[in-house]
């Protein structure tokens, strides 16, 4: 039952892959890796389980971590070409 899984989040995680290289716009090639990294996850977790490792779940908590901060780094760049503060006119550095 959970060799189907894995062989179905195989088959999602090619589909959004696909979806990445050939999106049409750059906030749907985003989407893309992170619903990859969502599933890559899910992969892991279905994995320890069939291994009996607990040890994944760990794993697959510190990648949700890596990759939602990557997500967020990701669109932030895109929207400011910058990953720094928008700095405005005076000191402070204020939006």
């Amino acid at each position: 039952m959970f060799a189907a899984a894995a062989f179905a989040l195989l088959v999602a995680m090619v589909m959004a892959l696909v979806r990445a290289l050939m999106g049409p716009t750059v906030y749907d090639r985003i989407l893309a890796v992170n619903a990859f990294g969502t599933k890559t996850l899910l992969m892991i977790a279905v994995v320890g389980f069939l291994t009996e490792r607990p040890e994944f779940l760990d794993i697959a908590l510190v990648y949700a971590l890596i990759n939602f901060i990557g997500t967020v780094a990701v669109t932030k760049f895109v929207r400011y070409r910058s990953l720094g503060f928008p700095v405005g006119d005076n000191a402070e550095g204020e939006l």
